[in-house]
């Protein structure tokens, strides 16, 4: 299936409520997706702005910022280690309205020791959002730092814990 991201790498700046988000696609596959406060890495260009090239990202995320979209189908191929890609695979297998902890990713991962490194290759993470990085939660399930701000980061599980749990409705 083809998505309709770009080729030639191009970004474009979508509004949101969380405020701009800068998105950047190649090959067909998103590179990034990053808020206002968020540093993206000066070393990876954006290429020129194209912002009628991001149609299929904008409706997802809109969906997604609608309450009406609980994963994303779009293709990432975030620049990173092996073992970065490595965390991220499992921060994109985090289901919507959940979170986990550093240390349960580090388990999962087979070494209860690297919770500091999941953290940084967390932090690192190029692709917010899409691959949902909000969803990592200290070890005593504080909200720990996040390269949009912890209130962003507030907002978007709050979003999501409404949607995954809706209120009984009357009728």
């Amino acid at each position: 299936m083809t998505w309709g991201l770009p080729q030639e790498r191009c970004h474009a700046v979508l509004d949101s409520p969380v405020g701009p988000l800068t998105v950047l696609a190649a090959h067909g596959a998103l590179l990034g997706l990053w808020m206002e406060r968020h540093k993206r890495p000066q070393w990876l260009g954006l290429g020129p702005r194209t912002d009628r090239a991001f149609g299929v990202v904008e409706r997802e995320l809109g969906e997604y910022f609608a309450g009406e979209r609980t994963e994303f189908d779009l293709p990432v191929n975030p620049p990173g280690s092996s073992f970065e890609r490595s965390v991220w695979a499992l921060v994109q297998a985090i289901p919507y309205g959940a979170t986990r902890t550093y240390g349960d990713l580090a388990h999962e991962l087979g070494d209860p020791n690297a919770a500091q490194a999941v953290g940084g290759a967390n932090g690192r993470n190029p692709v917010s959002i899409v691959i949902p990085c909000h969803r990592v939660v200290g070890a005593d399930g504080s909200l720990t730092g996040y390269a949009g701000g912890l209130e962003v980061k507030r907002q978007l599980l709050q979003l999501e814990a409404r949607s995954a749990h809706p209120p009984d409705r009357l009728f």
